[in-house]
């Protein structure tokens, strides 16, 4: 390896292993993520249809809904298909190019997920505190800026990244025990110093998930304090309500990764698979799940579903 390393050899082609010990069990494995992959499509593609085409819905909230759905849409486009060819095919070979496009928008689509749910929290805070004033401060024009701005933080701050992969040489092996690539996961595969690349992955999870989970916690904290201070038992329950399936999605999606975070962080006796499993789950249940959520617990998706699916019976 270390003469590979003198003559400048890197290594352009990788192989994705899937999820490595559980390679008998990849078929078994590949239903899951068929399932919410198919599901990620049709919840999410037809929660998108209805918003847009129902005028009635053409609110701050359902519209966040919308570009949190064709996120949705992304993220498990990204990592399902590339998932099912290795477990379906042992079509695991990938490009050191394309490997770096698929970190590029897994990672770069998790955080304006993680943005979405942030602006659907302050959406939340300023429809319970200042209802009166709610139409007149999310407008169409700001909601568009603020899909811009989240757009152009999500995708700006992982650009850099693609360069500080790029710079280095892949001259040990070229198996990623992973069903698909991620930053840390390829560039610990290169010969040369990561520091930086590990510093700015920090600076990336700080100033953007990390960010966001405190404001959202914020922003619910000062929601518990306008609805406990509603004279009516009927208007707290309202509005607590309407926050309740945001408050799901929530759990849902940075639940999974937290909990991941802290069983490779502290579970050293788990098996590998575990791991790579926990964190796939990350990936495959919000998109699956989020329109599955909102569709049971917002009466007006939910009628609009069921007039689409089953005009006849509305």
């Amino acid at each position: 390896m270390t003469a590979l390393n003198h003559t400048g050899f890197s290594h352009t082609v990788f192989r994705l292993l899937g999820i490595p010990g559980l390679e008998d069990q990849h078929m078994w494995i590949s239903i899951p993520f068929f399932i919410s992959h198919v599901t990620s499509l049709l919840g999410n593609g037809l929660l998108i249809c209805i918003i847009l085409t129902k005028h009635s819905l053409h609110q701050p909230m359902y519209l966040f809904l919308c570009m949190l759905a064709g996120a949705d849409i992304v993220l498990s486009t990204c990592t399902v298909p590339q998932a099912l060819a290795i477990f379906w095919f042992h079509a695991g070979e990938i490009s050191l190019d394309r490997c770096i496009t698929q970190l590029f928008f897994i990672h770069s689509t998790f955080i304006f997920e993680s943005g979405i749910l942030l602006v659907m929290a302050f959406d939340r805070y300023i429809a319970i505190c200042y209802p009166l004033r709610y139409t007149t401060i999310l407008t169409n024009s700001l909601i568009g800026k603020i899909g811009v701005t989240i757009f152009l933080r999500s995708y700006g701050i992982i650009v850099p990244i693609i360069f500080l992969v790029k710079r280095l040489t892949f001259c040990r092996s070229n198996i990623i025990p992973y069903p698909c690539c991620q930053h840390i996961s390829l560039a610990k595969y290169s010969c040369n110093d990561i520091r930086v690349n590990i510093w700015y992955g920090v600076f990336v999870i700080m100033s953007t998930v990390t960010l966001d989970v405190m404001l959202v916690f914020i922003s619910y904290m000062l929601i518990l304090n306008a609805v406990f201070r509603m004279p009516s038992q009927d208007a707290r329950h309202k509005a607590l309500n309407t926050c309740g399936s945001h408050v799901c999605v929530i759990i849902l999606f940075y639940g999974p990764g937290i909990f991941s975070v802290l069983t490779e962080r502290f579970g050293r006796h788990i098996s590998p698979h575990i791991h790579i499993l926990l964190a796939n789950v990350c990936l495959l249940a919000p998109p699956m799940l989020n329109p599955i959520i909102y569709g049971v617990k917002t009466k007006q998706i939910r009628d609009q579903v069921t007039h689409v699916l089953f005009p006849k019976v509305t």
